[in-house]
Formats: C-alpha cells, structure tokens, sequence
C-alpha cells in the first residue's frame, strides 16, 4: 500500500486516467466496427460516412496518447482502401 500523500493521490490519478482510457478505447473500437460491418454489408455510402465518422475518434486517441500516431495513420489508410475498392 502507498505510504506517502503522492502516492496515494498517483493511485487515485492513475484509476481515474484508465477508466477515461478504457472508455475512449472503447469509443474509437465502437467506430472501427461500425465502418467493418458497413464494409461487410457492401453499402459503400454508409461505409464512407462511418469512415468519416471514425477518423476524428482516431486521431483523438492519437492526442489522448490512447494509440500511437502510425497505428492511426495504418489503421485509416487500410479502411479507406478498403471502402475505395468496394466502388469497383
């Protein structure tokens, strides 16, 4: 157990940052499957539009320190090729 006051407010701190985490992991995880199961169905402009909707959330985890600024970057690049291919 921690001893000393900065310890015990860093026990408090560091429970309040992984609940915030953990619920904009959460958010970005949301959004990803959103575009994945519009991808799925083979509905190009609902995929486009989740797309949309999604790449703000990323790139907010990127500023949050949630993902790593080339995970963002790979994960976008992937989806748009992906949604960019179901026109053909």
């Amino acid at each position: 157990m921690a001893n000393s006051p900065q310890a015990r407010k860093r026990i408090r701190r560091n429970r309040y940052n992984q609940l915030t985490n953990k619920s904009r992991v959460s958010r970005i995880r949301n959004h990803l499957r959103k575009v994945e199961e519009a991808i799925a169905s083979g509905n190009q402009e609902e995929a486009r539009k989740a797309l949309q909707a999604a790449q703000p959330q990323i790139q907010r985890g990127i500023s949050a320190g949630i993902l790593h600024k080339n995970t963002a970057a790979r994960k976008i690049s992937r989806l748009s090729n992906r949604v960019k291919k179901m026109a053909s």
